[in-house]
């Protein structure tokens, strides 16, 4: 499924070596958490509740020490996470949702390791998709954090090397938005879609994905019927790849759209982002006027757009540079 757009909610991708190729590949297994060891599965909820306490403390000397060397040789994107979210999480407890024990075997690197986990058509069954997988003994745990200042989830692969559970990887992100989790987001994306409002509920959908999928290599039943009737809902007029744009007419001006995509503000809501291309972004009173020309322009031709709390803008100037504008939109007239 294809991400229309990006946002700082810190996912943090797994750090491997796509270089190499595997040849011959053995079969991957999967246990989920009632078909653990007892000690495996102590071991990697001890790990992961280790890892939530240095997160929740800033300790992020302690992470990239007792991580694999392909993510502590390149701890700053987590680092940076952990910083960012330490205040979200402060005085959160951790609560363990869901852990997964997956064997890689062989000594060729997966040119796409595929873990099914769980009775097969159940649907509870999850599955996880990771290219350029080095063999090995991995674990995928989640955490829902709760008592904070937002609800949080927070997941952890980890990697078994000489007996010890190393961090593989780092994802953290808000579970809501003020009130509003997913699944409420999911319903609003339908009902929108009946109403008529196609691009809201567009947006809707892909807020309602990312806000149920932990990480994005993970799939379950749920999420695949999710994926389905998001992809089935993209308007012509939304850009998928920023490197195709889409000409968009708005009140009489042909715009080429590079993307849109939606960010969480702190008003517990939802932004709404257009970026477009404009030959010259050097003169920033001449850009400012643009950009607000487009925003008013934009809400008149799609009044729904009046359901997100601002309107950003950004012009896109040949060289990639852009120049950004806001209005809120109960500002717009």
């Amino acid at each position: 499924m294809i991400r229309l757009y990006s946002r700082l909610m810190i996912a943090i991708a797994l750090v491997l070596p796509l270089s190499l190729t595997a040849q011959t590949r053995p079969e991957e297994r999967c246990d989920t958490a009632p078909d653990m060891d007892s000690s495996a599965r102590a071991g990697i909820e001890a790990a992961a509740q280790q890892f939530f306490s240095d997160a929740q403390g800033g300790n992020t000397m302690a992470m990239q020490q007792r991580s694999i060397p392909g993510i502590a040789n390149s701890f700053q994107g987590i680092a940076s996470a952990v910083q960012s979210n330490k205040d979200k999480i402060a005085g959160g407890q951790a609560h363990m949702r869901n852990e997964w024990l997956l064997e890689a075997p062989g000594t060729q690197v997966y040119d796409r390791a595929e873990f099914l986990c769980g009775t097969f058509n159940s649907s509870q069954r999850t599955t996880f998709v990771i290219p350029g997988l080095p063999p090995g003994t991995y674990a995928v745990a989640i955490q829902d954090v709760t008592g904070s200042k937002q609800p949080f989830t927070i997941t952890y692969v980890l990697q078994q090397q000489a007996g010890q559970w190393k961090l593989a990887g780092y994802y953290a992100k808000a579970h809501q938005i003020g009130p509003h989790d997913g699944l409420w987001y999911w319903v609003q994306a339908r009902d929108l879609k009946k109403q008529g409002s196609q691009h809201t509920s567009f947006f809707y959908y892909l807020e309602a994905a990312d806000l149920l999928a932990p990480v994005p290599f993970m799939s379950t039943p749920q999420l695949e019927a999710l994926y389905q009737e998001q992809g089935a809902s993209v308007p012509k007029d939304i850009p998928q790849n920023p490197q195709q744009p889409v000409p968009v007419n708005l009140n009489g001006q042909t715009f080429q759209i590079v993307q849109a995509f939606i960010v969480p503000d702190d008003k517990q809501g939802l932004d709404l982002v257009y970026k477009y291309s404009l030959p010259d972004i050097s003169d920033q009173v001449k850009t400012f006027q643009q950009n607000m020309a487009f925003i008013k322009a934009l809400v008149q031709q799609y009044p729904e757009y009046k359901a997100f709390t601002t309107i950003v803008a950004r012009a896109v100037a040949p060289n990639g540079q852009d120049f950004g504008t806001q209005l809120p939109v109960n500002e717009i007239k």
